[in-house]
């Protein structure tokens, strides 16, 4: 559901916490469709609001915390295939290399992904996405969108998922049907628990918020945290 996308935005939140970037201009070539942008955020958190975030909180009360983490653990390995592909894709060998290893050591000593053993092992986890690789060979974002259900993106992004969501091991592999919706109900269960410390950090009008967070943090994913020159160091 909405998480697929808004768990880029509440990572980027943190980030805009702490480092309070310069706020993405709201000039119709940002967000263009801000008008419509908005009704669907509105549908989105009225969605949440009633559904997703109920669920979320009756998921993580009821369920104990070693098991949680083992479901987290479990798709995150499935995310480093992602991952993988993408580093791959973006000729970072180092990068290829880690996710790799992860992989492996967490599917063969982890039990499958449910322990994350690689972590400790300094194979620190990273993430990439096909948008970003778009953006590393210079595909540009294009305009702000907020997609029904999904949440923040832009154009580059929307397409980039329409690729990982094609690539995804546990939407292509998994079965009996059954087990399969089971675990993509624990999977989108367990990426709404992960948002909600970052709830608490939004402020002022929440769609401006939600946007520029979202601009700035997947610009800063796709320069591998390295600022655009706009940013000088008053700035931080």
């Amino acid at each position: 559901m909405f998480t697929f996308t808004y768990k880029r935005f509440f990572s980027a939140v943190a980030m805009v916490g702490v480092i309070s970037l310069q706020p993405a201009s709201a000039d119709s070539d940002v967000d263009p469709l801000e008008g419509f942008n908005r009704s669907v955020y509105s549908f989105n958190k009225a969605v949440d609001r009633v559904v997703y975030k109920p669920l979320a909180q009756a998921y993580t009360s009821v369920t104990p915390d070693l098991v949680e983490k083992g479901v987290h653990n479990f798709f995150s390995n499935i995310g480093d295939v992602t991952t993988l592909l993408n580093s791959a894709l973006q000729l970072k060998g180092e990068a290829s290399a880690i996710s790799l290893s992860r992989i492996m050591f967490n599917t063969t000593f982890g039990l499958g992904g449910v322990l994350d053993v690689a972590t400790p092992m300094g194979l620190r986890e990273q993430t990439e996405d096909f948008g970003q690789t778009l953006g590393y060979w210079g595909a540009p974002s294009g305009p702000y969108v907020v997609l029904p259900l999904l949440g923040p993106s832009n154009v580059r992004d929307t397409v980039g998922l329409a690729v990982d969501i094609n690539t995804d091991v546990w939407g292509r592999e998994a079965k009996p049907t059954d087990s399969k919706n089971v675990g993509t109900g624990l999977r989108l269960l367990d990426r709404r628990v992960q948002l909600f410390p970052a709830e608490r950090l939004v402020s002022g009008d929440e769609y401006v918020f939600v946007r520029d967070a979202y601009m700035q943090r997947r610009e800063f994913l796709v320069q591998d945290g390295r600022f655009d020159q706009q940013f000088d160091e008053s700035d931080f």
